[in-house]
């Protein structure tokens, strides 16, 4: 009998489960269709980054502006862009500029473009906490790197339960080390410039090209 009740209350708790995990993947891929769905996001966020055993805690905001795989990033002193088929990387205070034909298709490349979707793959995840911040309700899922060699521990992404929109990114670190991104406000289908993702040299004049085609 003890045996049968065993089995019993691990099929239940397994049923319940795979409920939970493909309830979250069912968040998940409404999350990446509205996503998908916009011609073009330009999103505010808030960075921190804190590991208490090494006394560090480092607080930095930016902003970037996304349209299919093309970006402009701007964050910490630095502006990141990525126009379809290079990477330009400006670095004011350094007057320099770096130029790379890195492709932004690369699976192990982290990109501003793949921020709102990364989790597609290369993570198990399941249904977490469900939070009401300032009024939002803000539904946790926890995704855990397959990987092994991954840096990272677990990752708590927090989604807008009305809009559909990632409020929040929580990532802990092997090492201790938490990271926070909170998004301050999300924007989609703006009116952008046609030179958005154009980048143009003679608005540096005095900066080092480095070009590592």
């Amino acid at each position: 009998m003890k045996n049968f009740l065993s089995i019993a209350l691990f099929i239940l708790f397994a049923t319940s489960l795979q409920a939970q995990d493909k309830k979250a993947k069912d968040l998940l891929d409404q999350v990446t269709a509205k996503v998908k769905s916009y011609e073009n996001i330009v999103i505010d966020f808030k960075y921190n980054l804190n590991n208490s055993k090494e006394n560090i805690n480092q607080e930095s905001k930016g902003n970037v502006v996304l349209s299919g795989n093309k970006y402009v990033l701007n964050f910490m002193g630095a502006t990141k862009m990525f126009d379809g088929k290079k990477t330009y990387t400006i670095v004011p205070e350094d007057e320099e500029i770096t130029i790379s034909k890195v492709s932004d298709k690369d699976e192990n490349a982290i990109t501003p473009s793949k921020m709102l979707t990364f989790f597609n793959s290369g993570y198990k995840y399941t249904w977490d906490i469900l939070q009401n911040i300032k009024g939002r309700k803000i539904q946790y899922i926890k995704l855990v790197p397959i990987s092994n060699k991954d840096q990272r521990k677990e990752i708590l992404l927090g989604i807008d339960s009305q809009t559909k929109h990632i409020y929040n990114l929580i990532e802990l670190g092997k090492n201790g080390t938490k990271t926070t991104l909170t998004v301050n406000s999300f924007k989609f289908n703006q009116p952008l410039s046609k030179n958005q993702f154009t980048f143009t040299q003679s608005k540096y004049p005095n900066y080092y090209i480095n070009n590592l085609d």
